[in-house]
């Protein structure tokens, strides 16, 4: 067993793991701090964890994968650490969240409809204004007076940022157009996207703290839909779309 601290979303916790690969797999959230929280691994973990594997790729029709024990531990790390964090606050999402001028905008979409894409050409428009937070899986602090974005370790298949957060101001649900254009949506709009992308815990009575949460957030942060061809001047239209002063 492998016994370590980090710390996400400013949040210390002890993590015990069965490969100490885990280890440098969260090397940059690594802390010195006094942990409010122990995560602890058992073999139950990654068995379980194969099976969830092994029925979601039965349901889209595919072989069950040969994912080593230790990566199936990371997930298996990843929704311990979901179902904790809900108690405080702390949101786990799917989505690429990227800040420009120290605040951070956040897209989600079903997988495969461009996320990634789309905040690569916020990239190549900002430059160096424009830094990756996450491309996957961030983390959301839903306070009372505004959400915070935070970097996880679980960052996509690119790897694409790090230890970072920023302030969130905007969260845009991303659908695919023939032309580019942006409006403000309603949360009754935007809500079962947002219940549908966030962490769904397991224990079936953490599920209303999340319906709250998702509701502070909605009524914090300005929420949009932007239809989008993946052209270059995409990153600009959603952009300034999303500077109107929130009301």
């Amino acid at each position: 067993m492998t016994e370590f601290t980090v710390k996400l979303a400013d949040i210390p916790l002890r993590i015990r793991t069965i490969h100490p690969e885990l280890r440098h797999f969260l090397r940059d959230w690594l802390s010195a701090e006094e942990p409010e929280l122990t995560l602890e691994m058992q073999p139950a973990d990654i068995e379980r964890e194969r099976q969830l594997d092994a029925e979601n790729r039965a349901l889209e029709g595919l072989p069950p994968s040969r994912s080593s024990d230790c990566n199936l531990e990371m997930l298996a790390v990843y929704r311990k650490l979901a179902e904790e964090l809900v108690e405080r606050d702390i949101l786990l999402f799917h989505g690429s969240v990227i800040a420009v001028d120290g605040k951070a905008y956040l897209f989600t979409a079903k997988s495969g409809t461009g996320k990634s894409t789309h905040t690569r050409l916020w990239r190549e428009a900002f430059g160096q204004r424009a830094v990756m937070i996450n491309d996957d899986k961030p983390l959301l602090r839903v306070g009372e007076g505004g959400v915070t974005a935070y970097g996880t370790p679980w960052n996509g298949k690119h790897r694409l940022g790090g230890n970072l957060s920023a302030p969130l101001k905007a969260l845009c649900v991303l659908t695919r157009d023939e032309r580019n254009h942006i409006e403000r949506i309603t949360l009754e709009d935007a809500f079962p996207m947002l219940f549908q992308q966030c962490y769904q815990p397991e224990q079936a009575e953490k599920i209303p703290r999340v319906l709250t949460l998702l509701e502070r957030l909605g009524k914090t942060v300005g929420l949009y839909r932007l239809g989008c061809n993946m052209e270059p001047e995409a990153a600009i239209i959603s952009y300034q779309g999303m500077q109107e002063e929130e009301t």
